[in-house]
């Protein structure tokens, strides 16, 4: 059996742990032949395919990014789209695909599975918020990088007496954020989840500056004010129809300076979440993910998902288009309640 590899979406630590743990189980346990897709689906779609062996995935285990290339393309908004993979596919003689990639990337998987492409996901986003499953690969060095940034910012918001917000990624769910503020001893948690009250936001900064102590707000991307507007540098979409955010730390910034007659600036960690050496679980998950993939394609169990329960890796249906995201509960948020102000 031939079998195609892609990697879709943004890059990701943990991508090359899939690859090379997908490669090294079905060449040595199973016999299979790989080939990789360039660029995720637009390889698929330029039928851009290169070969992928053992020798090609050693030593790529520690490595950030993805050795194949990704990129945000949604075949579907492309001439024949479908058709175009098809033919790609059927040139090279690739029975099945590993599909790597977040819930856009698994999106498309699961419409493609339904017009009968044989094909396993694997989930990945550091922002974890893939239903069916516990965590994505990721996820843990994000908020390792995240946690550190903040760790590191306490000593200058205490030195110079100011607010420090960090904006951290994401988009519809608040995982990294909620994770990274509470280890990093963050004084206030904005998450998407749950619209924020600026008037509360400041009353939490200026209880903090009675204690003498200088507060960090740590916001995710995707977080909105109560009156529902969403702060936006820019309100170009990608082939996904997503707007493309940032700008809410900014905006934080300038309304805690307004109302609190106290310095504030902003950090925004943007892609330094996202890049670099990934950590040792998601080494370790991203492995796993990629092992029992190949299972399920020499099972022929096609249209389903790896997926991290408990410690347990199981297969569950692709998410579909339509499926939503994976959100922060509000009960757990109200846990950490606290620790604010």
């Amino acid at each position: 059996m031939r079998v195609g590899v892609l990697t879709g979406g943004g890059d990701c630590p943990g991508l090359n742990a899939v690859i090379r743990s997908v490669v090294r189980k079905g060449v040595q346990e199973y016999g299979f032949d790989f080939v990789g897709l360039r660029d995720g689906w637009l390889g698929a779609l330029r039928n851009d395919v290169v070969p992928l062996d053992i020798a090609g995935v050693r030593g790529i285990l520690p490595l950030g990014g993805t050795i194949l290339g990704s990129s945000r393309t949604n075949p579907f908004q492309h001439e024949n789209g479908m058709g175009r993979i098809q033919d790609t596919l059927a040139a090279h003689g690739i029975d099945a695909l590993v599909v790597i990639g977040g819930e856009d990337t698994l999106g498309v998987a699961a419409e493609l599975s339904r017009q009968g492409v044989r094909l396993v996901g694997v989930p990945k986003t550091i922002d974890n918020d893939v239903p069916g499953t516990d965590y994505t690969f990721g996820f843990d060095t994000a908020v390792g990088i995240a946690t550190e940034a903040i760790d590191r910012l306490h000593t200058t918001a205490e030195s110079h007496r100011r607010t420090l917000v960090v904006e951290v990624m994401g988009r519809h769910s608040g995982w990294i954020a909620l994770h990274a503020g509470v280890a990093g001893g963050a004084n206030v948690i904005l998450i998407p989840e749950r619209p924020f009250d600026i008037d509360q936001v400041c009353a939490w900064v200026k209880s903090r500056f009675k204690f003498n102590y200088a507060p960090i707000v740590v916001a995710a991307e995707g977080a909105v004010p109560q009156e529902g507007q969403m702060i936006l540098k820019d309100r170009s979409l990608d082939e996904y129809g997503h707007v493309r955010l940032s700008g809410v730390g900014e905006w934080l910034a300038q309304e805690i300076s307004r109302r609190t007659g106290t310095d504030a600036r902003t950090t925004v960690l943007g892609y330094i979440q996202r890049g670099g050496t990934p950590s040792a679980f998601d080494r370790w998950l991203a492995t796993r993910f990629g092992l029992h993939a190949v299972d399920a394609v020499r099972d022929g169990d096609f249209g389903t998902m790896t997926a991290l329960r408990g410690t347990d890796i199981i297969r569950v249906p692709l998410p579909g288009a339509g499926t939503g995201t994976r959100v922060v509960d509000q009960a757990l948020y109200a846990e950490f309640g606290v620790f604010f102000g």
